[in-house]
């Protein structure tokens, strides 16, 4: 595999994984379904996190197989950890802000109109 499409392939993995979260009821996408219960935000972002480090075990495999593992500081982790939460975006987008929820009609408004 060439570095180019290591790369790539990190980076897909890492929007997959970011996204995944907020596609699915279902932990880590294996995980039994809450009994038609929405999972909670704060379990998203635990499922967020657990996806970053398994990312980031994918690309440190790659690197390793590509040569010598190159040290990194925090610098590093606060940049690609504010990278995938921004690759999560539009996972979050859809929903929480983008899916149209069914509101059933007020009777003052259908008075109304």
């Amino acid at each position: 595999m060439t570095q180019t499409a290591a790369i790539w392939l990190v980076i897909v993995a890492a929007f997959a994984a970011a996204n995944l979260p907020f596609l699915t009821e279902r932990w880590l996408l294996v995980g039994p379904r809450r009994g038609g219960l929405a999972k909670p935000f704060a379990m998203r972002l635990v499922e967020l996190a657990l996806l970053y480090f398994i990312v980031g075990a994918l690309a440190l495999l790659i690197e390793k197989r590509a040569g010598q593992i190159a040290p990194q500081g925090w610098e590093f982790y606060a940049v690609t950890g504010s990278l995938f939460i921004t690759l999560a975006f539009p996972g979050f987008v859809y929903r929480y802000l983008g899916r149209r929820r069914n509101f059933a009609i007020e009777p003052e408004a259908a008075e109304g109109a």
